[in-house]
């Protein structure tokens, strides 16, 4: 009933919530992408996507449809790699950042693990800054982290969101005084895009907790210790979105292969694209 071609580019335009973009990364036209989302509505009787000039967005069945998508693909990967016998073999050094600590990106992992045994895989957790170096440097394989941002096109993109300003619920910050910030070290992406809007609105700001751990700078917003930039869709719990402060802008998400790209990587690579609505979302 579900073509795993038109349920493919579902997920794509649900992970991405662009259907220029979900045909870039699919590599065919948007009249194509149009095309498959409409048979699927017409398969399911259902809206899957409310879409206008300027943003699209799941329906209440779009959001229902992504469990069984996700199952029904990867039913349909299974049996092809039974029936194909091949199995991949080797090491894999992937890298993720410290924003999918809290996600379901283990289900993706153990899912992969199930389904190719014999490859070794090295999982590194870091900031993005520090991933994108070390892809360069050659000691990473597989990346997935935030691009660097506005122009940098590199690798497949997963999914987009905004980043927000994020605190204790209660947080009053005093528009007189110098904004609390909790931040990543350097070379961290969302420091510097935290840092850099502050100085541009002419908003003063001083360092109240630096971590290199997501857990310890959500410890420390928890305390009440300050503000931290955090991306919207990942918003753990006991935080909230903190106003009064310049927007931060948009955040991509991508997957980038190393200078060698290996069938194990370029497995684990479909692996994360098939299920980049679970990494969307907390665990």
């Amino acid at each position: 009933m579900y073509d795993p071609v038109q349920l493919r580019t579902f997920l794509t335009v649900a992970q991405t919530l662009s259907f220029t973009q979900a045909a870039g990364r699919l590599g065919v036209r948007q009249s194509t992408v149009s095309q498959h989302v409409r048979r699927l509505e017409e398969a399911t009787g259902r809206p899957l996507f409310a879409r206008d000039t300027h943003s699209v967005a799941l329906t209440e069945d779009g959001e229902a449809l992504l469990g069984f998508a996700r199952t029904i693909l990867e039913a349909h990967e299974r049996a092809a790699a039974f029936f194909s016998g091949t199995r991949l073999r080797g090491r894999l050094r992937f890298g993720a950042s410290e924003d999918f600590v809290l996600t379901r990106l283990p289900e993706v992992l153990e899912g992969f693990r199930h389904e190719h045994p014999e490859v070794d895989l090295e999982l590194s957790v870091e900031l993005s800054g520090v991933l994108h170096e070390r892809l360069d440097a050659g000691r990473l394989d597989l990346v997935l982290a935030k691009r660097r941002g506005p122009g940098d096109e590199r690798g497949r993109l997963v999914w987009r969101d905004r980043m927000v300003w994020i605190g204790a619920e209660g947080l009053r910050l005093d528009p007189e005084r110098p904004v609390p910030l909790i931040v990543f070290p350097p070379p961290g992406i969302t420091r510097a895009r935290a840092l850099e809007v502050l100085e541009r609105e002419g908003r003063a700001w001083r360092i109240a907790c630096t971590s290199g751990s997501l857990s310890g700078l959500i410890a420390a917003a928890r305390a009440g210790l300050g503000v931290m930039a955090h991306t919207r869709g990942l918003i753990p719990p006991g935080l909230v979105r903190v106003g009064g402060l310049p927007e931060l802008g948009p955040v991509e998400f991508a997957l980038l292969q190393g200078r060698r790209p290996t069938p194990a990587a370029e497995a684990l690579a479909a692996a994360v694209l098939a299920g980049g609505d679970r990494l969307s979302r907390p665990a």
